[in-house]
């Protein structure tokens, strides 16, 4: 079973205002936000979502690349697992796999 691709792009900030402003002078839309600094923003065009999320100034800033899989979904032999799927608070689950050169990369699929 393979995944679905790219789902979206986890990206901290520091300054929430500042980060919404320059993804939507590259055309994405605020799809939801939430009352504490994050939410989702999509391009009319299609492609990944971005979800920002603010954080405090003093915290260094992530980014983490998602893929979507479909629930039951087993990585393929050879793919190294750093943390088994795990419940999310948003209602999914997530895994967290390491490529080849050690870069940490999310799959994230519906509860079973």
């Amino acid at each position: 079973m393979s995944t679905n691709g790219f789902d979206h792009v986890y990206m901290e900030t520091h300054d929430w205002a500042a980060s919404v402003a320059f993804w939507a002078a590259l055309g994405f839309e605020v799809e939801f936000s939430t009352d504490h600094g994050s939410g989702m923003l999509r391009n009319p065009a299609g492609g990944p979502t971005v979800f920002l999320a603010q954080q405090p100034w003093e915290d260094p800033l992530a980014v983490e690349l998602y893929l979507a899989a479909p629930a039951g979904y087993e990585p393929p032999p050879g793919v190294e697992v750093v943390h088994p799927f795990t419940p999310t608070h948003w209602g999914t689950q997530v895994m967290v796999i390491r490529d080849p050169d050690g870069r940490r990369l999310r799959i994230e699929s519906p509860l079973e």
